[in-house]
């Protein structure tokens, strides 16, 4: 069990990657910046909706909702004995639920014009089959008040966190099999058929109840990363590590459920949205959000150009981000990870309107060859790690203490000229962007930053839709608890006090603008070294994660 938490840090601390762009000469630092334009918010999948541009925020409902106490994630993580005591506790989360429609006021104050958050579905289906019409009524309550100011909203139905009726972690052998109380989760072959039922029943209502103001829908979070926690390592709940001892019978095909809970979603969603709210043509856009990485081959602490770390570098980006999304593209599933597809699923094929990237960090790869380390990614084979000595720092002011990563935000640039190329025609939209940090101005450098490299990227044809920034507000930050500061507005977890940061200052101007000024690039954008962690900050002092590296 060391082991597999070992392991499980590793991988998970890497979580969210990002590449090294070359500088433009609109940003070098001794040319004059130019204003930069955005153009309207559109559709983000018809044909209408090229060109156009939105400004957003995210947020996640288990990440800052109070009162929500049938989550899966609130039992992982409540102390003994009511709860598991796995790692930090969620509790109340900073107060999100409770303050859903005062909340709204600070999306309106950063002039978005949209804003992504999750429905909780344990809050709306707390047992199986029971629907909560107060909690139902709360989220049309809020959509309505987006609405009247103007804000589009943006649906993701399901973000990492289940009802415990989904897949107990209390019983994560699921002793006397499927039942209401516990259908055993996705890994089950009984159970999981049912997991996917329930999913899709759950989207069905959801487009019921919301479709005639919701057009915009995401299925699935970054689904690796949800397999990661849940079924790889056992880090989150229900606390399944199948990758290493289980690969074939049980990661799989938990795996190959939850694509088919994609398309299953994707399809409820296209039947019973009727209603096209915005105008667009179409009752509905449904995609995805996948976190992505920068993979850097690695050895000795340098840059390797060696077959084997080469090899090793895209059989983990294989793992790791492609496999699913070449699944939903192509309809077809490669079980073994080793590049070629091996099963047929012409359901799965043509259920992404859109893709959502999520690019946070840098991710360094060797390969172990024959002498695995305590920390070896198993099955695929592969060292990682995301920090000096073993990956070579791009700029050590990129480095996030708090998430133990290297972030680089013109790392933008690459990975969607990347994406465009390899599925033609798919609308791309950053549906997350951000940075953990405690310093606005360091927020904000990151902010204009990666806007600066979208307009670099759109600029030369690539169909980006949007940017959302991740996230709204300080939050639960999974397995980093509270200690990891994202929020365009700081929370004091003790008032629940919000305070605008000097992020969320320049986010409204450029919002409210639709443009970056000269002014604003001047002072926050460009190519070079980011402000610093303030010193003594809890960012600054959180202990970064072990590294490996490969030697010879």
């Amino acid at each position: 069990m060391k082991r597999l938490l070992k392991i499980a840090a590793a991988v998970l601390a890497l979580g969210l990657v990002a590449p090294v762009a070359v500088a433009g000469e609109e940003t070098d630092s001794a040319a004059k910046p130019r204003t930069a334009s955005f153009s309207s918010i559109g559709s983000p999948s018809a044909p209408s909706g090229k060109g156009s541009f939105r400004f957003g925020v995210s947020s996640s409902a288990t990440q800052i909702e109070d009162q929500n106490t049938n989550t899966d994630w609130y039992k992982w993580t409540q102390p003994a004995p009511e709860g598991l005591g796995k790692s930090a506790f969620v509790g109340e989360g900073v107060k999100g639920y409770s303050k859903a429609i005062e909340d709204i006021g600070l999306l309106e104050d950063l002039n978005v014009d949209s804003y992504r958050f999750s429905i909780e579905w344990a809050r709306v289906e707390p047992r199986r089959n029971q629907i909560d019409e107060a909690a139902l009524d709360h989220y049309s309550k809020q959509i309505d008040a987006l609405i009247a100011r103007g804000i589009r909203p943006m649906i993701v139905i399901h973000h990492f966190a289940n009802p415990v009726w989904v897949d107990n972690p209390e019983d994560p052998g699921c002793a006397n099999g499927p039942s209401d109380t516990n259908l055993c989760g996705l890994d089950n072959p009984t159970g999981g058929p049912l997991v996917v039922a329930e999913m899709a029943e759950h989207a069905k209502l959801l487009a019921e109840r919301f479709g005639d103001r919701v057009d915009e829908w995401a299925t699935l979070n970054e689904p690796m990363v949800y397999m990661l926690f849940s079924h790889a390592f056992g880090a989150g709940p229900p606390g399944k590590a199948n990758l290493p001892t289980a690969f074939a019978d049980k990661f799989v095909p938990a795996l190959r459920q939850y694509i088919n809970a994609h398309a299953a979603m994707y399809k409820a969603i296209k039947r019973y949205d009727r209603h096209d709210a915005d105008g667009d043509g179409l009752t509905s856009s449904v995609g995805l959000t996948a976190s992505v990485k920068q993979y850097v081959a690695v050895r000795d602490g340098k840059i390797s150009t060696e077959p084997r770390d080469t090899a090793a570098r895209d059989r983990f980006r294989r793992f790791f981000e492609l496999n699913i999304l070449d699944s939903l593209w192509k309809g077809s599933f490669d079980t073994d990870f080793d590049g070629t597809a091996d099963e047929a699923h012409p359901d799965w094929k043509n259920t992404l309107d859109w893709l959502g990237i999520q690019l946070y960090d840098r991710t360094g790869v060797s390969d172990p060859g024959s002498t695995p380390s305590p920390t070896t990614l198993p099955v695929i084979n592969v060292d990682t790690c995301g920090t000096a000595p073993c990956l070579p720092a791009s700029d050590p002011s990129y480095f996030i203490p708090a998430m133990g990563y290297e972030s680089d935000p013109t790392g933008l640039y690459p990975v969607l000229k990347d994406f465009s190329a390899r599925y033609t025609g798919l609308p791309l939209i950053i549906s997350e962007s951000g940075i953990a940090t405690e310093s606005g101005k360091r927020r904000a450098e990151f902010t204009v930053r990666a806007l600066e490299q979208i307009e670099r990227v759109r600029a030369e044809g690539v169909d980006v839709r949007g940017y959302y920034h991740w996230s709204l507000l300080d939050n639960f930050e999974w397995l980093q608890g509270y200690g990891a500061r994202f929020g365009l507005y700081s929370v004091d977890r003790t008032t629940m006090k919000r305070t605008p940061t000097e992020a969320a200052t320049v986010y409204s101007a450029i919002a409210g603008s639709r443009t970056l000024t000269p002014a604003i690039r001047k002072t926050y954008g460009g190519t070079g070294p980011l402000s610093p962690e303030p010193a003594g900050s809890t960012a600054a002092t959180a202990p970064a994660p072990a590294v490996t590296g490969r030697k010879r």
